[in-house]
């Protein structure tokens, strides 16, 4: 075994370690999401994922497994110390079919826009951050006693595709605090070319800042002609409304395992 060999070998063991592991948490534990042990029953080798949103990279790291060393990842996160560590557990775990884009994608490019970023108790809190664009004050994060607000980039889905000149997309997730429907309106072309599934969070809360609601996202999707699907004791489930119980949906117009 060459080197190169010895090292692909070792990188390939370090990524299905670590997405066996984020399987089994995920089982207990509500810091890493269900829906990640799910994702091989709508993703196959070859892939081609989008990673929207990628924070620390949890999603990252199970895509890069799932696809394959056939398949590609490309992982948005537009925050300097979220995407530092993104970009080191990538190196670390060796995902050489994984891409990081420091921006965040929304409705319409901008090359400056503007982040909130929210803080407790002195802690940045990565996973609330979100962009003001199209925003009406803070919603939810009115909670935190401070935030501060970073400088970002924008792109759209639309525009990252060509720019990456990708064949195709196969699944996007999309985790961006109540900003998915702006996403989708940038991915408007990839939609209708791709069909590909969706992993959206969806919480009325976030999306009343953006003047979004739930259920007109969701019937907007179906009316496409996708189905909606909760991830629940190990399958993906069909169910016919958006919840607060749950945050995380799958739509996806392919068939499913019943």
């Amino acid at each position: 075994m060459t080197g190169k060999t010895a090292a692909r070998y070792r990188s390939g063991c370090l990524v299905t370690w670590t997405y066996a592991v984020l399987r089994a948490l995920s089982r207990r534990f509500s810091f890493v999401e269900s829906e990640i042990d799910g994702l091989h029953k709508v993703i196959g080798e070859g892939d081609v994922c989008l990673d929207i949103g990628a924070e620390y990279g949890l999603y990252t790291y199970a895509l890069s497994q799932v696809t394959g060393p056939k398949g590609s990842v490309h992982s948005f996160e537009p925050l300097p110390g979220a995407h530092r560590v993104l970009r080191t557990g990538i190196r670390l775990l060796g995902c050489t079919n994984v891409h990081a884009h420091q921006l965040a994608l929304s409705m319409c490019p901008k090359e400056q826009a503007v982040m909130s970023l929210p803080y407790r108790r002195w802690l940045p809190v990565h996973g609330r951050a979100f962009v003001t664009d199209g925003a009406q004050g803070l919603g939810p994060n009115a909670e935190f006693a401070k935030e501060i607000r970073l400088n970002v980039r924008l792109s759209t889905v639309d525009e990252m595709v060509a720019v990456s000149a990708l064949h195709r997309v196969d699944f996007i997730k999309a985790d961006v605090e109540g900003a998915e429907p702006l996403v989708l309106a940038g991915a408007e072309e990839t939609l209708l070319r791709d069909r590909p599934t969706l992993l959206l969070e969806i919480e009325e809360r976030h999306l009343a800042k953006y003047n979004a609601r739930a259920d007109e996202l969701a019937d907007r999707l179906r009316y496409a002609g996708y189905g909606m699907f909760l991830w629940r004791e190990g399958k993906w489930r069909p169910v016919d409304q958006v919840t607060s119980a749950h945050r995380n949906y799958l739509f996806t117009v392919k068939p499913l395992e019943s």
